[in-house]
């Protein structure tokens, strides 16, 4: 079974908002996020239904909503006191709906995620459902080679790019934007469209982080961010992926569409 260092990610969320303060109010709220997503996934270890996980069941349909609702208070609570004020205002909003509504946002992610993406609810629903996922996910593994564009586990779109340490090099997997399964991907081709020659998946690197670029494809215009363990291997990818906003921006401007924004909405 795969552990999670929650704590890891917590301490790098930290970390790099001391570093730069241009950042540290995105990622102090991140680091609020992450210690409750902590919680749930603690409590789902102890939970006799979330540790089943129903050996043959595709990983969505493992997912017990009800349970994972449980925790929508909490989370709402949190926007409210810590987050940005659209955010607290749809937490605000959602907190006087009814429990049959609001059940009805978490399954509508959960079963349509990928085309939720945008909905007021979303980043409730994912703040949710995410560890549960990653909780699941966290007992099977990818075993051999795959170059799926999508999840291999639960069939999510790709987050974002590492490039792992391995032999005299580094080997590129992409992350789910779900579930946070890693799965091997070939270096040279675009996750979205199919696209290899390289002239067409342009890579965009800043002075700083060297280690930190976007892959970018000029057939369909879509992008994710890479993160290369061979050069830093202190990052925590799905936290550096928040605190890169920069490069988000610098994608926007040059008209690219990131395949799945993450959890703080970019």
């Amino acid at each position: 079974m795969k552990r999670v260092d929650w704590d890891r990610r917590i301490r790098r969320a930290i970390d790099l908002g001391e570093r730069d303060s241009s950042i540290s109010e995105v990622l102090t709220f991140y680091k609020d996020i992450l210690r409750v997503e902590q919680q749930i996934y603690s409590e789902l270890g102890a939970h006799s239904k979330a540790a089943d996980t129903r050996s043959g069941s595709a990983l969505r349909e493992q997912i017990e909503v009800d349970l994972a609702l449980q925790w929508l208070p909490i989370v709402l609570e949190l926007a409210r006191r810590k987050g940005p004020a659209k955010l607290a205002q749809e937490a605000q909003r959602l907190s006087s709906a009814a429990r049959g509504d609001q059940r009805q946002i978490l399954s509508d992610f959960l079963h349509c995620g990928q085309a939720a993406a945008e909905d007021a609810g979303c980043f409730f629903a994912r703040f949710v459902l995410q560890p549960y996922a990653e909780f699941l996910a966290a007992q099977s593994a990818v075993t051999g080679k795959f170059f799926p564009s999508t999840c291999p586990i639960c069939g999510g779109k790709p987050q974002l790019a590492i490039l792992r340490p391995e032999g005299d090099g580094g080997k590129r997997h992409l992350a789910c934007s779900f579930c946070l399964t890693e799965w091997e991907f070939r270096r040279v081709l675009c996750p979205v469209c199919g696209e290899v020659e390289h002239t067409k998946l342009p890579r965009y690197s800043p002075d700083d982080p060297i280690a930190v670029r976007v892959e970018a494809c000029d057939t369909c215009k879509f992008y994710l961010k890479s993160f290369d363990m061979t050069v830093d291997g202190l990052m925590v990818p799905e936290v550096d992926e928040v605190a890169t906003i920069a490069l988000d921006l610098w994608a926007a401007e040059h008209g690219y569409r990131k395949i799945y924004p993450n959890l703080m909405g970019f």
